[in-house]
Protein backbone atom coordinates (compact mmCIF):
# COMPACT_ATOMS: atom_id res chain seq x y z
CA UNK A 1 0.00 0.00 0.00
CA UNK A 2 3.06 2.53 0.88
CA UNK A 3 4.44 1.79 -2.51
CA UNK A 4 1.59 2.68 -4.22
CA UNK A 5 0.80 5.56 -2.15
CA UNK A 6 4.11 6.22 -3.32
CA UNK A 7 4.08 6.10 -6.66
CA UNK A 8 0.69 8.08 -6.98
CA UNK A 9 2.16 11.18 -5.49
CA UNK A 10 5.40 10.99 -7.93
CA UNK A 11 2.60 10.67 -10.87
CA UNK A 12 0.69 13.48 -9.44
CA UNK A 13 3.48 15.53 -8.88
CA UNK A 14 5.17 15.23 -12.18
CA UNK A 15 2.18 14.82 -13.92
CA UNK A 16 1.10 18.28 -12.83
CA UNK A 17 3.91 20.00 -13.26
CA UNK A 18 4.38 18.61 -16.93
CA UNK A 19 0.74 19.88 -17.96
CA UNK A 20 1.31 23.11 -16.56
CA UNK A 21 4.50 23.70 -18.13
CA UNK A 22 3.18 22.27 -21.57
CA UNK A 23 -0.12 24.25 -20.84
CA UNK A 24 2.08 27.44 -21.21
CA UNK A 25 3.81 26.48 -24.52
CA UNK A 26 0.15 25.69 -25.68
CA UNK A 27 -1.96 28.70 -24.31
CA UNK A 28 1.11 31.01 -26.18
CA UNK A 29 1.18 29.38 -28.75
CA UNK A 30 -2.45 29.50 -29.59
CA UNK A 31 -2.26 33.51 -28.40
CA UNK A 32 0.15 33.67 -31.68
CA UNK A 33 -1.89 31.89 -34.06
CA UNK A 34 0.17 29.06 -34.11
CA UNK A 35 -1.49 25.84 -35.37
CA UNK A 36 -1.00 23.47 -32.81
CA UNK A 37 -1.31 19.67 -34.08
CA UNK A 38 -1.02 17.55 -30.71
CA UNK A 39 -0.96 18.72 -27.15
CA UNK A 40 0.14 15.41 -24.91
CA UNK A 41 0.88 14.65 -21.72
CA UNK A 42 3.03 11.71 -21.10
CA UNK A 43 4.83 9.09 -23.50
CA UNK A 44 4.13 5.96 -24.81
CA UNK A 45 1.17 4.40 -26.02
CA UNK A 46 -2.83 6.18 -25.92
CA UNK A 47 -4.44 5.92 -22.30
CA UNK A 48 -7.06 8.48 -24.09
CA UNK A 49 -7.15 11.13 -26.64
CA UNK A 50 -10.01 12.88 -28.24
CA UNK A 51 -9.47 15.59 -31.34
CA UNK A 52 -10.62 19.04 -30.98
CA UNK A 53 -11.30 22.10 -33.62
CA UNK A 54 -7.67 22.18 -34.27
CA UNK A 55 -5.85 19.92 -32.03
CA UNK A 56 -5.33 16.15 -30.99
CA UNK A 57 -5.10 15.96 -27.58
CA UNK A 58 -3.43 12.76 -25.61
CA UNK A 59 -3.48 11.48 -22.59
CA UNK A 60 -0.58 8.63 -22.81
CA UNK A 61 1.39 5.55 -20.09
CA UNK A 62 4.86 7.25 -19.17
CA UNK A 63 3.81 10.25 -17.14
CA UNK A 64 7.62 11.73 -16.39
CA UNK A 65 6.88 14.18 -19.49
CA UNK A 66 4.39 15.65 -22.62
CA UNK A 67 4.83 17.90 -25.55
CA UNK A 68 3.25 20.44 -27.65
CA UNK A 69 3.54 19.45 -31.56
CA UNK A 70 3.13 22.81 -33.86
CA UNK A 71 3.49 23.05 -37.00
CA UNK A 72 6.25 23.67 -38.29
CA UNK A 73 8.63 23.38 -35.27
CA UNK A 74 10.63 20.32 -36.30
CA UNK A 75 10.76 21.25 -39.61
CA UNK A 76 10.44 24.36 -40.86
CA UNK A 77 6.89 25.16 -43.25
CA UNK A 78 5.89 28.20 -44.68
CA UNK A 79 2.12 27.34 -44.12
CA UNK A 80 -0.03 29.89 -42.76
CA UNK A 81 -0.01 29.20 -38.33
CA UNK A 82 3.46 27.50 -38.67
CA UNK A 83 6.10 28.15 -35.83
CA UNK A 84 8.71 28.67 -38.25
CA UNK A 85 7.57 31.69 -39.91
CA UNK A 86 6.02 33.41 -36.75
CA UNK A 87 7.78 36.45 -35.88
CA UNK A 88 11.03 35.55 -33.17
CA UNK A 89 9.37 37.24 -30.14
CA UNK A 90 6.45 34.96 -30.96
CA UNK A 91 8.77 31.84 -30.90
CA UNK A 92 10.82 33.14 -27.66
CA UNK A 93 7.62 34.29 -26.09
CA UNK A 94 6.23 30.72 -27.06
CA UNK A 95 9.60 28.65 -25.85
CA UNK A 96 9.48 30.78 -22.66
CA UNK A 97 6.31 29.73 -21.79
CA UNK A 98 6.73 26.46 -20.20
CA UNK A 99 9.47 27.12 -18.07
CA UNK A 100 7.91 30.57 -17.15
CA UNK A 101 4.96 29.14 -15.97
CA UNK A 102 6.56 26.77 -13.33
CA UNK A 103 8.94 29.46 -12.12
CA UNK A 104 5.69 31.75 -11.53
CA UNK A 105 3.68 28.51 -10.21
CA UNK A 106 6.66 27.81 -7.90
CA UNK A 107 7.17 31.14 -6.35
CA UNK A 108 3.41 31.67 -5.82
CA UNK A 109 3.17 28.93 -3.98
CA UNK A 110 6.02 28.67 -2.21
CA UNK A 111 5.29 32.30 -0.65
CA UNK A 112 1.57 31.16 -0.09
CA UNK A 113 2.59 28.08 1.97
CA UNK A 114 5.18 30.15 4.08
CA UNK A 115 2.02 32.70 4.85
CA UNK A 116 0.21 29.90 5.78
CA UNK A 117 2.40 28.47 8.09
CA UNK A 118 3.61 31.65 9.37
CA UNK A 119 1.12 34.28 9.53
CA UNK A 120 3.24 37.28 8.31
CA UNK A 121 3.17 38.34 4.39
CA UNK A 122 5.89 40.53 5.39
CA UNK A 123 8.15 37.60 6.47
CA UNK A 124 6.85 35.30 3.47
CA UNK A 125 7.75 38.08 0.78
CA UNK A 126 11.39 38.10 2.44
CA UNK A 127 11.32 34.07 2.27
CA UNK A 128 10.49 33.88 -1.61
CA UNK A 129 13.27 36.56 -2.06
CA UNK A 130 15.89 34.62 0.00
CA UNK A 131 14.48 31.33 -1.79
CA UNK A 132 14.92 33.27 -5.52
CA UNK A 133 18.57 34.54 -4.71
CA UNK A 134 19.54 31.14 -3.54
CA UNK A 135 18.57 29.73 -7.16
CA UNK A 136 20.36 32.53 -8.49
CA UNK A 137 23.46 31.25 -6.75
CA UNK A 138 22.81 27.55 -7.92
CA UNK A 139 22.76 29.13 -11.31
CA UNK A 140 25.84 31.24 -10.89
CA UNK A 141 27.57 28.18 -9.00
CA UNK A 142 26.31 25.81 -12.38
CA UNK A 143 28.41 27.95 -14.50
CA UNK A 144 31.75 28.45 -12.46
CA UNK A 145 31.61 25.67 -11.10
CA UNK A 146 31.38 26.00 -7.64
CA UNK A 147 28.40 23.38 -7.80
CA UNK A 148 29.74 19.83 -6.81
CA UNK A 149 28.24 17.20 -9.55
CA UNK A 150 27.33 14.50 -6.62
CA UNK A 151 25.32 17.54 -5.30
CA UNK A 152 22.67 17.22 -7.50
CA UNK A 153 19.59 15.57 -7.94
CA UNK A 154 17.67 13.87 -10.67
CA UNK A 155 14.17 12.12 -10.97
CA UNK A 156 15.11 8.85 -8.74
CA UNK A 157 16.75 11.39 -5.78
CA UNK A 158 13.37 12.96 -6.33
CA UNK A 159 10.81 10.50 -6.11
CA UNK A 160 12.18 9.59 -2.83
CA UNK A 161 11.70 13.07 -1.34
CA UNK A 162 7.79 12.65 -2.96
CA UNK A 163 7.98 9.48 -1.13
CA UNK A 164 8.62 10.72 2.15
CA UNK A 165 6.74 13.40 2.35
CA UNK A 166 4.04 12.39 4.98
CA UNK A 167 1.88 15.68 4.61
CA UNK A 168 -0.47 17.79 1.88
CA UNK A 169 1.77 20.76 3.22
CA UNK A 170 4.57 19.09 2.75
CA UNK A 171 3.79 17.74 -0.40
CA UNK A 172 2.76 20.94 -2.23
CA UNK A 173 5.92 22.64 -0.51
CA UNK A 174 8.19 19.96 -2.40
CA UNK A 175 5.85 20.95 -5.33
CA UNK A 176 7.17 24.34 -5.57
CA UNK A 177 10.79 23.84 -5.08
CA UNK A 178 10.13 20.95 -7.93
CA UNK A 179 8.75 23.21 -10.03
CA UNK A 180 10.76 26.52 -9.53
CA UNK A 181 13.96 23.52 -9.98
CA UNK A 182 12.05 22.33 -13.13
CA UNK A 183 11.59 25.71 -14.69
CA UNK A 184 15.35 27.24 -13.75
CA UNK A 185 16.74 24.14 -15.57
CA UNK A 186 14.77 24.35 -18.72
CA UNK A 187 16.18 27.64 -19.56
CA UNK A 188 19.58 26.56 -19.07
CA UNK A 189 21.05 27.52 -22.79
CA UNK A 190 21.94 23.50 -23.65
CA UNK A 191 20.45 22.22 -26.91
CA UNK A 192 17.19 20.16 -26.82
CA UNK A 193 16.29 22.46 -23.61
CA UNK A 194 14.10 25.11 -23.81
CA UNK A 195 16.79 27.31 -22.86
CA UNK A 196 18.87 25.89 -26.08
CA UNK A 197 16.22 26.70 -28.43
CA UNK A 198 16.17 30.46 -26.99
CA UNK A 199 19.59 30.91 -27.70
CA UNK A 200 19.03 29.33 -31.12
CA UNK A 201 16.61 31.90 -32.18
CA UNK A 202 18.59 34.64 -30.33
CA UNK A 203 21.28 34.02 -32.47
CA UNK A 204 19.20 33.90 -35.84
CA UNK A 205 17.71 37.81 -34.83
CA UNK A 206 21.69 38.71 -34.64
CA UNK A 207 22.04 37.17 -38.34
CA UNK A 208 18.68 38.17 -39.30
CA UNK A 209 18.34 34.76 -40.83
CA UNK A 210 17.71 31.02 -39.42
CA UNK A 211 20.56 28.40 -39.08
CA UNK A 212 20.76 25.91 -42.02
CA UNK A 213 18.24 23.35 -40.93
CA UNK A 214 20.80 20.87 -41.48
CA UNK A 215 23.11 22.64 -38.88
CA UNK A 216 20.25 23.05 -36.18
CA UNK A 217 18.92 19.28 -35.95
CA UNK A 218 22.41 17.94 -35.40
CA UNK A 219 23.07 20.74 -32.56
CA UNK A 220 19.74 19.96 -31.45
CA UNK A 221 20.72 16.00 -31.49
CA UNK A 222 24.30 17.00 -29.62
CA UNK A 223 22.61 18.66 -26.99
CA UNK A 224 19.99 15.48 -26.44
CA UNK A 225 23.05 13.20 -26.40
CA UNK A 226 25.15 15.82 -23.99
CA UNK A 227 21.17 15.68 -21.79
CA UNK A 228 21.00 11.81 -22.14
CA UNK A 229 24.42 10.71 -21.25
CA UNK A 230 23.79 13.37 -17.85
CA UNK A 231 20.77 12.28 -16.98
CA UNK A 232 22.04 8.51 -16.61
CA UNK A 233 25.38 10.20 -14.71
CA UNK A 234 23.00 11.79 -12.27
CA UNK A 235 20.51 9.38 -11.75
CA UNK A 236 23.33 6.61 -11.29
CA UNK A 237 24.30 9.27 -8.48
CA UNK A 238 21.18 9.53 -7.06
CA UNK A 239 20.93 5.24 -7.02
CA UNK A 240 23.99 5.40 -4.94
CA UNK A 241 22.93 8.05 -2.52
CA UNK A 242 19.14 6.24 -1.87
CA UNK A 243 20.75 2.93 -1.75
Amino acid sequence: MSFLLGAIKIIILIGFLVLIHEGGHFLVAKACKVKVREFSIGFGPAIKSWQGKETKYTVRWIPFGGYVDMLGEAEREEAEGSFSTASIPKRLAIVAAGAAVNIVFGLIVFFILICIAKGDAVFALKQTGLYIGDVLNSLKMIFTGGLNMEQMMGPVGISEMVVKTNSIFNFIYLMSLVSVSLGVTNLLPIPALDGGKILILLIEGVRKKPLKEEVEIKIQMTGLAFLLLFSLYVTYQDILRVF
